[in-house]
């Protein structure tokens, strides 16, 4: 017997994709992720068996279409030039920064699904978001230990990226999406705060603060 094309359960998992923002975990049933793809749910449980296994595959598959587009961290880096450090940072950033900016719900559903308590969603998360975090403290140690960028720990230059550049998207993008302002506001913000453009502003502010002030000097960043 020929086996089910795997398409299917791509098409499930972009099903799963599409519908997850408005459920979360707790509310994303089995029947809605099938009729949305078109699969009857037989094809279901043959490609995920249980409706947990099938949502920790679709937030698998989402978490690993983000990671594939980081840049490679300079240890893997063949005769990196180190001029090029800071714009590395810089495409991590963007990397993140607009992924986060297509997927602001559904990454806002996933935090709400974690402080919520929800099991699966929390493991997801202890277990993949290190791994972004850890890529770009790569890059950003890389970058102070050439003097591009100034010393400071590596958590502390995280979290000021991610509070200046991601951070907005969510809190701004509930606020838009919630409907509470008047349709001029919303298009205002959509444009200034939420837009491809305001992200590449604050990722350029963010460098400019992260740089450092006397790069002739070589400043060791602190260990």
């Amino acid at each position: 017997m020929a086996r089910p094309s795997r398409n299917l359960d791509r098409a499930l998992i972009a099903a799963g994709q599409a519908l997850y923002p408005a459920t979360g975990c707790a509310g994303l049933t089995i029947r809605q992720v099938a009729d949305a793809a078109g699969v009857n749910i037989g094809m279901f449980h043959y490609h995920f068996k249980t409706r947990e296994a099938f949502l920790r595959a679709m937030l698998q598959a989402t978490y690993e279409d983000m990671f594939a587009i980081l840049p490679t961290p300079p240890s893997k880096v063949v005769a990196r030039s180190e001029a090029s450090l800071k714009e590395l940072v810089r495409a991590g950033l963007g990397a993140l920064g607009h992924w986060a900016r297509e997927h602001r719900t559904f990454l806002a559903r996933l935090l709400a699904d974690c402080m919520g308590g929800n099991a699966v969603a929390r493991e997801f998360f202890a277990a993949n978001f290190p791994r972004h975090l850890q890529v770009m403290g790569s890059l950003i140690a890389a970058a102070q230990a050439s003097g591009e960028l100034r010393p400071m720990p590596v958590s502390q230059a995280i979290a000021f990226c991610a509070g200046a550049i991601s951070l907005p998207l969510l809190a701004v993008g509930a606020v838009v999406d919630a409907g509470m302002l008047p349709k001029a506001r919303q298009r205002a913000l959509e444009s200034e705060v939420l837009s491809k453009a305001a992200v590449d502003q604050r990722i350029d502010l963010v460098l400019v603060a992260l740089s450092n002030p006397a790069p002739a000097s070589r400043t060791k960043a602190r260990s």
